[in-house]
């Protein structure tokens, strides 16, 4: 019996151990209605959010609007903020050592302090992720091209069922569709599991482009590659995805990605 004890505890270690090697990731979403609120969610996050995350070492956040589709003009304002961790624990101190922050607070009063008649914004959706271990540290892109020119794509691959899921995470690691496309230069922030979020289960991962001719001549590469056409048939793989949802945007002058 004791030594089942032990074993079990060792097991537990080990899993402890490899999840903290990896990153583990938030994505903030903010839901807007208005030009205004999306101009002070701006002012909060330029003087006063991202300022309070690089003094607390999270140097890099990325923040991200929807590029526009004139032929489907959205129905509300988005922003979203990705920010990196080194682990689980570093997410869930952030609120406390925000809360010490006196600079913090002064230079977001307006957001901060903002009356119920006039909020910032409609709501905040968040999405947490644990970085894969094909990748288990963010990536910053290698990108020339003016930040108001850059495609980034964020894609969510929703799976029938948990198991079902794992099977495609296993063939981003295991069968290295990772490997894929850091060799075709999709120039790849993160790739991570999401392990709370609306929409579940669900894996999410962000690749970066100059522009939009030249992500769609990546995704053309991609898909006549001739390890992706043997990956992608292979009988362990097949089904594994129930919903493919991409978004394109781009970075916001102030965003450190």
């Amino acid at each position: 019996m004791f030594k089942s004890v032990i074993a079990f505890l060792t097991l537990l270690l080990i899993g402890f151990t490899a999840n903290a090697k990896r990153d583990f990731y938030q994505i903030k979403v903010y839901h807007l209605k208005t030009e205004e609120q999306e101009r002070k969610v701006d002012d909060f996050l330029k003087q006063a959010y991202l300022p309070a995350l690089h003094r607390l070492g999270i140097v890099q956040v990325g923040v991200f609007k929807p590029i526009p589709n004139p032929e489907k003009p959205a129905d509300e304002k988005l922003i979203y903020v990705f920010i990196p961790f080194k682990s689980q624990d570093d997410f869930f101190k952030l609120e406390q050592k925000l809360a010490a922050d006196k600079a913090y607070w002064a230079d977001g009063k307006a957001y901060l302090d903002a009356v119920y008649t006039e909020p910032p914004y409609d709501r905040i959706e968040t999405i947490l992720l644990t970085a894969f271990e094909k990748n288990p540290r963010y990536n910053l892109p290698q990108l020339k091209s003016p930040m108001k020119e850059r495609v980034y794509e964020l894609r969510s691959y929703e799976g029938h069922t948990e198991k079902i899921s794992k099977n495609k995470i296993k063939m981003f690691n295991d069968g290295d569709e990772v490997g894929l496309f850091k060799r075709l230069n999709f120039n790849a922030v993160f790739y991570g599991e999401v392990v709370a979020g609306s929409r579940m289960p669900n894996l999410m991962y962000l690749t970066t482009f100059e522009n939009r001719p030249d992500r769609d001549a990546h995704w053309k590469s991609f898909s006549a590659d001739e390890y992706w056409k043997k990956l992608s048939a292979m009988p362990e793989y097949q089904k594994n995805v129930s919903k493919n949802d991409q978004r394109l945007l781009y970075p916001t002058d102030y965003s450190d990605i």
